[in-house]
């Protein structure tokens, strides 16, 4: 069992339930308890002392001295005190092993230990130095062809990018490694194939930002080698490269639809009357808008007296002033009453969030859902990229279940465990999370109450926190289908009455298409007391999201009813946008 200390830099490994190994490239001899079950964090202050120590020193590794010939040193603390000792003048690697008296096992664990380190690495970007001194088993300052080699031997092929990995054999069985060299090696090593990277974009991003000199590096301390390495990793095209690209074709005179993203009124979908006739009246200040003689003459009476309690609800400070971190309290009633009409289920407004679209609450909750470099989120592929984008960024792993094209899209239970089997037993990750899409971006598929049912179940059987990204629930064209919450089911379904459940809706979809507005929502459902304070508190980091956005959220869910006079209006503009998307679908589905 591989273990990683969580609040500090030092790799460890557990070897069994008393047993434990610690290095630490700054500290080479340290104090453990002779009986320690697990150890999670070890101090690092001099002058600690623990009882009953076993230190083992693993000796210069070079050609001659390959791993599979390291022999120990040994040297015993005295059985009442032990201290921090002072670092060796000679080198060699050196490691903390209680109650290990087994010198073959070293091999192994070194191995063990560069991949535990190299899993750090993949996943924060961070422990470069610590991952060079590891695979350097002589100390010389340099890496060897054999100790690259044997470090390549021990860490996934899949996480090594196959031109790295032949690049660094080819230029050590030239000359010896050294840090820069293995530090710019890093990166071609952690970076996309061609097959899944726009080359193009990168190469031409500076018409963008001028000129820049081929030698920028050594000029700037923040560089692609010392900047986060996530960051750099993160992919997400729809808004990046394919764009970048797409604007160096516009300069050049051609013309580009942007259709990279659904971005609705950029391609022609007009707004809805009654939306941003209740958003001006609140922005206006009231001698211009609702306390204005003329306003009624200028205005349908329900968007007044909707405009005039919207401002009640924000207050005198008006629409320019932070609200409540979690949203305007009557907003968050009126997503709550939405979903408990929706779903025939009772939802409180103390576990709704407002957010900056749904992408913002994707964001803090990945934020708060990852805290190792083995834990992993579940997404369906073909997935709409934020996920890997955010995932990758914050330095988790991305484990993918497919959806059966044959079955329109389906998920199958067989598909799941089957990708979560791989992931735990295989890769040693821990599947904290999984997100379904539903309708599906950007497959359009609709998920029936038995595929809910399957994706329920499996995370509850799991204890798997489920995000359900429903933002397209207005967008379904075919007439036998309707759209079911995740919620619903979730609590109509026995198996699932623990399951952990967030949900995420939007203003820029649907037949809204508000995207600059940024307005959305999550609903936490059946999650930790504790965890929800700790997403309001990363919320209160952001001191609150937009008031526009929250606005267009409560005037999403709350739309004028029959009866009022601008439902007519409402209504026929809603009908004709629908029409032209589901035309549109359906001349794409048959090309």
């Amino acid at each position: 069992m591989l273990m990683m200390s969580c609040s500090c830099r030092l790799p460890i490994i557990q070897l069994h339930k008393s047993s434990s190994i610690l290095y630490d490239p700054d500290i080479t001899s340290c104090s453990l308890d002779h009986d320690w079950k697990s150890i999670c964090h070890v101090g690092s202050s001099v002058g600690d002392t623990i009882n009953h120590q076993h230190r083992i020193i693993l000796p210069a590794l070079s050609t001659a001295t390959h791993p599979n010939n390291i022999t120990s040193h040994i040297t015993t603390s005295s059985p009442t005190h032990r201290s921090f000792s002072e670092k060796p003048k000679k080198g060699g690697s050196e490691f903390i092993f209680s109650r290990l008296g087994d010198a073959s096992k070293i091999t192994p664990l070194l191995a063990k230990l560069q991949q535990e380190c190299w899993d750090g690495y993949v996943s924060t970007g961070r422990g470069c130095h610590t991952l060079f001194q590891l695979i350097d088993t002589d100390s010389s300052g340099k890496i060897t062809w054999s100790e690259i080699r044997f470090f390549l031997e021990n860490v996934r092929e899949s996480d090594v990018n196959p031109e790295a990995r032949k690049m660094v054999l080819e230029a050590a069985n030239e000359h010896s490694i050294t840090f820069a060299e293995f530090q710019a090696w890093l990166i071609r090593a952690t970076t996309a194939t061609k097959e899944l990277k726009n080359t193009y974009a990168s190469e031409h991003y500076h018409t963008s930002i001028g000129s820049v000199k081929k030698d920028a590096d050594s000029e700037h301390s923040w560089n692609k080698h010392t900047m986060s390495q996530n960051l750099r990793r993160m992919q997400y095209a729809v808004r990046g490269e394919v764009v970048i690209r797409a604007d160096a074709m516009a300069a050049e005179g051609r013309k580009i639809i942007y259709t990279n993203i659904g971005n609705p009124h950029a391609v022609g979908q007009k707004p809805i009357t009654y939306y941003r006739q209740v958003l001006s009246l609140c922005d206006l200040p009231a001698e211009c808008g609702v306390d204005n003689t003329q306003v009624a003459a200028a205005f349908p009476s329900d968007v007044i007296e909707r405009a005039i309690e919207m401002r009640d609800a924000i207050g005198p400070a008006g629409t320019g002033a932070y609200t409540n971190s979690q949203g305007i309290g009557k907003f968050r009633d009126d997503v709550a009453h939405f979903i408990t009409a929706r779903d025939e289920h009772v939802a409180l407004p103390s576990n709704i969030f407002l957010s900056n679209g749904a992408s913002a609450a994707i964001e803090n909750v990945l934020t708060g859902l990852i805290g190792s470099n083995r834990d992993a989120i579940m997404i369906p592929i073909p997935q709409y990229p934020i996920y890997s984008a955010i995932i990758s960024r914050l330095g988790a792993r991305q484990v993918g279940y497919f959806l059966d094209e044959e079955k329109n899209w389906a998920i199958t239970e067989r598909e799941l465990e089957e990708r979560r089997t791989a992931a735990v037993e295989r890769d040693g990750l821990d599947i904290r999370a999984l997100t379904l899409i539903n309708p599906g971006n950007p497959t359009g598929q609709v998920l029936g109450r038995e595929d809910l049912e399957i994706i329920c179940t499996f995370c509850a059987k799991h204890n798997i926190v489920l995000l359900a990204d429903e933002v397209y629930q207005r967008n379904i064209y075919d007439d036998k289908k309707e759209f079911v919450s995740a919620k619903k089911v979730a609590v109509e379904t026995p198996g699932c009455e623990n399951l952990q459940l967030i949900s995420f809706h939007s203003t820029s979809k649907g037949l809204i298409g508000e995207c600059g507005r940024r307005g959305g929502y999550m609903e936490l459902h059946n999650i930790d007391p504790y965890v929800q304070t700790q997403l309001y508190k990363l919320a209160s980091s952001g001191l609150c999201s937009g008031v526009d956005g929250q606005m267009m959220t409560s005037l999403m869910v709350r739309p004028p009813l029959p009866g009022e006079e601008s439902h007519e209006l409402f209504s026929r503009q809603e009908f004709e946008i629908f029409s032209s998307l589901k035309r549109r679908a359906v001349s794409l589905v048959r090309g």
